[in-house]
């Protein structure tokens, strides 16, 4: 068979070389030709050896594509057969066969031995925007109140092409959805940039092999940015190196690594490369120590700023001052070096966000500190006349010194309030001990593949999800589960990544890595969680966005009122004698500016949501959201899915009864014997009921299931028979003696099974769907709660109602299918219930979208978890309670916050703009002084949340 394939990227003699070679190397190809000039290959081959899409891998693993550039106008050339093959060149491409869109584009790649250049004048090609929304998540520091927040997300939403933006103050991310067909994430970040706040990027080192020349590098450059997730990509060629900036959320390192494999490279990563899991932390702690060398620099100059100005004032009461700091001149020097160095943040951003038309606390203390200095500097320099030569050095250097003080303080309960993302990185494994040809090789966890095989030893952490293929151990979960107790693990057993193996040496073949391990998903999940917003803490927002313009228009009010009347009417105090009116009018201004900041108010609810978050993932409860976390204080009714959920999902054996003259251990062997050879799970459950009694089964014969009824079998050539009343019936086997119990099995939710050993009836055994050991104390802790809880399930009334009798349930919703549990639901939100549902498998996914909160049990299935809101990792029941308990203890911090901040400021302000002056014999506050309640009232919100970590919840 002979076909035509178009291929594209070839540049030069030896790109049409390595194109015939990559070919030539396949088994069943007869022969190869290869033209440059008319791009395309015509290859005879055996089908029977070699396919046409075994062709197309190979030449897109050499590096080129089958498929034309899609900015490119002419029609590509794709393939066509053998008849169409006889004719001209120009005819065959007038018969082209397009292959569809969407195959893997893969750009050109040069030989190793050869240097090439891409043809002159030609760029790097990129493809055309995807349609389609997108979602970008970015590290963002620099915010420091809820303006800041809502500034980011204004001037955002005003960019053609962005969709939705979520930003968190105390996470320091903002999720931006957007149309990449109309903005691109490097246009956002430069946004977010503009106006004063810097992107903190996840970022990667990688070392590089094959590159031969500058058009590889390009290659590389160009396929990176293609991918989704990736921001920015610079390789440089002569250093054999690339860095990238990616988004975490969207891919991993393992796969960047993996795309540039793809087409032809070879990647790794540098091990000295920071891992971009601990940006994050890294850019925490770089705010602590910018805020420490500020706060350093504002107290080794301001206080000497302090004492000289008031020691002006007071030179009798300050005789031991040194005599050069009475100099107006130093104070200036002192205060202009504060201002530059500690302040010049605070003026920065506020010219960044008058570019946009934005506000924040920037311009409030810029505002302040800028007037006082301004007042300063021309009192020292000129002779203003009576009542302008106050020196306000000491307000400049104190305010300045406060406020970093508060930053500082902020910047420490903050990098505390995310721990637990923190703790939750620490646990992972650094590196991985994989086999490659029966060799062990230690790589960097990242560069774990699905389908490898890994090594673990004694000691050494799990690196990545997996199953056992050979060897035992027992390994430690309780970072994931909570229980002490250490998991034996066998061949088949599923691993979990982070986990820590204790004992012996076994391999595994790794099934999930990087972002798809377990423990990536809780990181995620916890992260999403923080960077969400309740919907208590959009009016938060709402009104510090709004706050600062207000403020502003407050401070002129007051200013214009003590200028033209307060001051004459009420005087001025002894202490501010020889004032004139303009600076005492100003002295108000500055104070209400300073004291009015919101940052409390913009801290009250994600520090709240930041740390309760914290708690549950801490306890084994993933909280998706914050507005699941302010939901679920709410809910009054709970709904318990029955199987899996209330109990452990499985049967088990749980009673054997006999008749008169008859063993229970004999009962069993013959049950169990006759049901070895069965898949059923209740025979499952007979077989490992005696095995668990250590009985040695034996072998039985002519196994029969009977569809409804139960199985036949013979051992020593006698008959078994184990199954209901009708199957006795049926083989005339008398079963009268055993009916009352028989009924009373059935009442209490067992499923009972008759046995009968060669036409006589010898006991009964009876299997059940076990409750889980914590069921009941967790519905009675509900109830003392104040919530109602039922029941959901597809069993028959009688199990139904007999499990429910034994955790404490009344109300019970029996025999529902699985597509009306959602209908279940909705009828309780009818009666003008919040609901809350609890359930682990797929038929529980509508029900758990359905009502107000989802919870889903941990060893449910993904479809479960990925529709409830809330996840229950460690499968007890009693989680739930603890949920409860947690979401209750947020929102009552987040009110408390929202208290203390609205009522600081509440009460701050008036104060501030001397309503007491007039009573409280001319008493105002100063702006020092106002600094110093401002960085106390946000340390104070945010200490408030920590105090979180000390509560019980269990």
């Amino acid at each position: 068979m002979e076909v035509t394939i178009g291929v594209y990227g070839m540049t030069c003699g030896h790109c049409q070389k390595r194109v015939a070679d990559a070919i030539s190397s396949l088994e069943g190809i007869e022969s190869v030709d290869v033209n440059l000039e008319s791009e395309y290959a015509t290859v005879s081959f055996d089908p029977e050896k070699v396919t046409l899409e075994d062709i197309k891998a190979a030449i897109r693993k050499a590096g080129y594509s089958i498929e034309r550039e899609e900015t490119q106008e002419e029609t590509p050339v794709e393939f066509f057969g053998a008849a169409e093959a006889a004719g001209t060149g120009t005819e065959a491409e007038e018969r082209t066969l397009t292959e569809p869109k969407g195959s893997e584009e893969v750009p050109q790649s040069c030989p190793l031995d050869v240097t090439c250049e891409l043809p002159a004048g030609e760029a790097p090609q990129v493809s055309e925007p995807k349609t389609g929304l997108k979602e970008i998540t970015l590290g963002v520091s620099g915010m420091t109140c809820s303006a800041c927040v809502a500034n980011i997300e204004r001037v955002l939403k005003k960019k053609a092409g962005v969709s939705s933006v979520a930003v968190n103050l105390e996470l320091g991310r903002a999720k931006v959805g957007f149309d990449p067909s109309l903005i691109s994430p490097k246009e956002i970040e430069d946004t977010i940039e503009s106006i004063g706040y810097k992107v903190e990027k996840d970022t990667v080192t990688l070392n590089l092999e094959g590159m031969s020349c500058a058009s590889c590098a390009a290659n590389i450059e160009r396929i990176l940015n293609k991918t989704d997730g990736v921001i920015s990509v610079s390789v440089n060629f002569p250093l054999e190196k690339a860095v990238v900036e990616f988004d975490s959320a969207q891919i991993s390192v393992r796969e960047i690594v993996a795309t540039v494999q793809r087409i032809g490279y070879g990647a790794s990563v540098r091990t000295e490369t920071v891992e971009y899991e601990d940006r994050e932390q890294i850019s925490r702690e770089v705010e602590i120590r910018k805020q420490r060398n500020n706060l350093i620099i504002a107290a080794v100059l301001g206080i000497p700023v302090a004492i000289g100005n008031m020691g002006m004032m007071f030179p009798s009461l300050l005789g031991f001052i040194p005599s050069f700091l009475f100099d107006p001149v130093v104070l200036f020097i002192l205060s202009t070096l504060i201002l530059i160095f500690p302040g010049r943040q605070f003026f920065v951003g506020t010219f960044k966000g008058f570019r946009h038309g934005v506000t924040d606390m920037d311009l409030l203390i810029a505002g302040g500190t800028g007037s006082a200095y301004i007042i300063s500097v021309a009192a020292t320099f000129f002779d203003l006349g009576p009542g302008y030569d106050t020196l306000y050095y000491d307000t400049v250097a104190l305010l300045i010194l406060f406020i970093v003080l508060g930053r500082f303080l902020e910047a420490r309960a903050r990098s505390r309030t995310s721990e637990a993302i923190r703790k939750l990185m620490e646990l992972r494994a650094k590196t991985s001990r994989i086999l490659v040809d029966g060799v062990e090789k230690e790589v960097p966890v990242e560069e774990v593949v699905v389908g490898d095989i890994v090594v673990v030893r004694p000691g050494e952490k799990i690196p990545v999800d997996g199953v056992v293929v050979e060897g035992s151990s027992a390994v430690d979960e309780s970072m994931l589960t909570g229980e002490s107790i250490p998991v034996e693990k066998s061949p088949s057993s599923t691993v979990i990544g982070a986990t820590l193996n204790k004992t012996g040496t076994f391999n595994f073949r790794a099934t999930k890595v990087g972002a798809d391990t377990a423990l990536a998903q809780i990181i995620r999940l916890v992260e999403n969680a923080q960077t969400s917003k309740a919907p208590i803490q959009r009016v938060a927002d709402i009104f510090a966005g709004n706050f600062i313009i207000a403020v502003h228009i407050l401070t002129l009010l007051a200013f214009f009122f003590w200028f033209f009347v307060g001051y004459w009417r009420f005087g001025v105090s002894a202490a501010m004698g020889g004032i004139s009116p303009f600076l005492f009018s100003l002295l108000i201004g500055i104070t209400i500016l300073v004291i009015s900041c919101p940052c409390a108010v913009g801290l009250a609810t994600p520090a709240a949501i930041m740390v309760g978050t914290g708690r549950g993932a801490e306890n084994g409860i993933l909280i998706k959201g914050g507005e699941a976390l302010e939901r679920a204080h709410k809910l009054d009714t709970i709904v318990f899915d029955k199987t899996g959920t209330l109990t452990e999902g499985t049967p088990k054996l749980t009673d054997v009864l006999t008749t008169p003259g008859n063993e229970k251990e004999q009962v069993l062997f013959i049950a169990a014997t006759a049901e070895k050879g069965s898949e059923h799970p209740l025979g499952e459950a007979i077989v490992k009921g005696a095995e668990e009694m250590e009985i040695s089964l034996g072998k039985a014969e002519n196994f029969r299931s009977i569809p409804g009824k139960g199985v036949e079998a013979y051992f020593e050539e006698k008959q078994i028979l184990l199954g209901t009343r009708k199957l006795m019936e049926e083989n005339g086997v008398s079963f009268e003696i055993l009916e009352p119990e028989m009924r009373a099995f059935e009442e209490d939710g067992k499923t009972a099974m008759l046995v009968a050993y060669e036409k006589k009836i010898i006991g009964i055994v009876a299997v059940a769907d076990t409750l889980k050991e914590n069921s009941r104390e967790a519905v009675e802790t509900l109830a003392k709660m104040g919530i109602e809880v039922a029941m959901i399930t597809g069993d028959n009334a009688i199990t139904a109602g007999a499990i429910a009798r034994q955790v404490g349930i009344s109300r019970v919703l029996a025999e529902v299918l699985p597509e009306d549990k959602a209908n279940e639901v909705k009828k309780l939100q009818d009666e003008g219930k919040l609901v809350g549902m609890v359930g682990d498998g797929i038929n529980d996914a509508p029900a758990l979208i359905q009502s107000d909160v989802g919870i889903a049990m941990g060893a449910g299935t993904d479809v479960a978890m990925e529709s409830a809101e809330i996840v229950l990792i460690k499968n007890d029941p009693r989680d739930v309670v603890v949920a409860l308990k947690l979401s209750r203890l947020t929102i009552r911090k987040i009110k408390q916050n929202l208290f203390w901040a609205f009522g600081y400021n509440s009460i701050g302000i008036p104060i501030a703009a001397g309503i007491l002056y007039p009573v409280f014999h001319r008493i105002l506050i100063t702006p020092e002084l106002a600094a110093a309640f401002m960085a106390l009232s946000s340390v104070s919100v945010t200490t408030n949340s920590l105090l979180m970590k000390r509560s019980k919840l269990k």
